[in-house]
């Protein structure tokens, strides 16, 4: 882990929407000794969001302001070599992340995005994993709704299951939400771009070599008849891919693990609605003219009003299996995409420079470098974690 450092965490994006949550959770959740800063390129936006910031909590008057652009690399690397941990919400993250992944590689320093982008992921574990592991530094992508409620909702599930037997486990997604316009883009570019997706996955498996010895860690793509409660789809998100590196890295999946994640919704329709809205959205993504069109109906820094979020949830049916029981759990919360995608990312920050964690570095998964300790710290904040039901299989 780093030495000392002026600052405990800086959050790099506090003058776009979901940056600027989790800025007004830092100033209403960190301790009162907590060091932390503000970073961006424009330095009278940072002054407005500290203006906002210090009508929540007076002591937030004087947080220090830092300059960073992430196309001025001296100032994305004084900023990684000033905090212990980095937060950022500046994306698309395969346009703009790679220098502050670089930064703290480098320089030791803990690392956290909302990233959903598996591209962005990939590359980054082929080209800083390495460094990140040589110089402390953890590398936490996906600590948002992508995919934090999914990665220890399993890591919550297991430890519920017989050790040392196959283990299955299905994840049933339900939520109302929004998106904001940042999120609109990088989905879009997630779409337009399937084939450097392929591509960077298979330089990662290149690189990672076979999987855990003697284990098998694989995704499902069908839902156990009797976990079906509603109709499914399966959901191509980053989510199950964060999952089963969590199960790789952990003997406690046991030798043979699988894991599914399903969209569940209540009616036929609506699950033919949003299949064929998807198909639409990445067949109009492959072509310039049409994809210009579907990014101009979402601008970056746009989201939904306080009064929309308030009346959004998310759920997460979890069903485990093995050893002969069976394990019903859930995680549920309030909006998934921005209120508590801000309480992730920033109770993930303060689990980071404070908490008791195992020894870890390189690009981990939220499960793997925190674990336990975030689940407590998220069920204190009002993300719950429970059991619904345990029987025998």
């Amino acid at each position: 882990m780093a030495g000392e450092r002026p600052y405990d965490i800086v959050l790099f994006g506090a003058t776009g929407f979901t940056g600027g949550l989790t800025a007004e959770y830092l100033a209403e959740h960190a301790p009162p000794a907590t060091r932390w800063a503000l970073a961006g390129r424009n330095q009278a936006k940072l002054a407005a969001v500290r203006d906002r910031l210090a009508a929540i909590n007076p002591a937030c008057k004087e947080l220090p302001l830092l300059h960073a652009d992430t196309t001025d690399v001296p100032s994305i690397e004084a900023v990684a070599r000033a905090a212990r941990v980095v937060i950022t919400t500046v994306g698309p993250y395969v346009r703009y992340g790679e220098p502050l992944v670089a930064a703290c590689a480098r320089s030791g320093t803990d690392y956290l995005d909302l990233t959903g982008e598996p591209t962005f992921v990939d590359r980054m574990y082929v080209r800083h994993h390495a460094e990140a592991v040589r110089s402390g530094a953890r590398i936490v992508h996906a600590a948002g709704f992508d995919s934090i409620p999914h990665d220890l909702g399993v890591h919550f599930t297991v430890r519920r299951l017989p050790e040392g037997v196959p283990l299955r486990v299905e994840g049933f997604v339900r939520a109302s939400a929004d998106a904001s316009g940042g999120t609109w883009h990088s989905a879009i570019g997630i779409f337009a771009d399937l084939r450097g997706m392929a591509r960077a996955e298979r330089d990662r498996r290149r690189l990672e070599g076979p999987g855990p010895e003697g284990r098998k860690v694989r995704i499902s793509r069908r839902p156990t008849p009797r976990a079906r409660a509603r109709w499914t789809l399966p959901f191509p998100a980053i989510d199950a891919q964060i999952v089963t590196r969590s199960a790789a890295a952990d003997e406690r999946y046991g030798p043979d693990f699988s894991y599914g994640h399903y969209i569940a919704v209540k009616r036929l329709p609506i699950a033919v609605g949003m299949a064929l809205g998807a198909g639409a959205a990445v067949a109009l993504a492959q072509l310039p003219p049409t994809r210009s069109l579907l990014l101009r109906m979402r601008t970056p820094g746009e989201g939904p009003s306080a009064e929309q979020r308030a009346k959004h949830w998310f759920s997460v049916t979890f069903v485990g299996e093995g050893g002969g029981k069976r394990v019903v759990t859930e995680v549920k919360g309030g909006d998934p995409g921005y209120g508590e995608t801000a309480k992730m990312l920033a109770e993930s920050a303060l689990c980071l420079a404070f908490d008791d964690l195992p020894e870890t570095a390189g690009q981990v998964t939220t499960a793997t470098a925190m674990g336990d300790a975030l689940i407590t710290r998220l069920d204190r904040a009002g993300v719950t974690f429970r059991v619904v039901s345990e029987d025998a299989g």
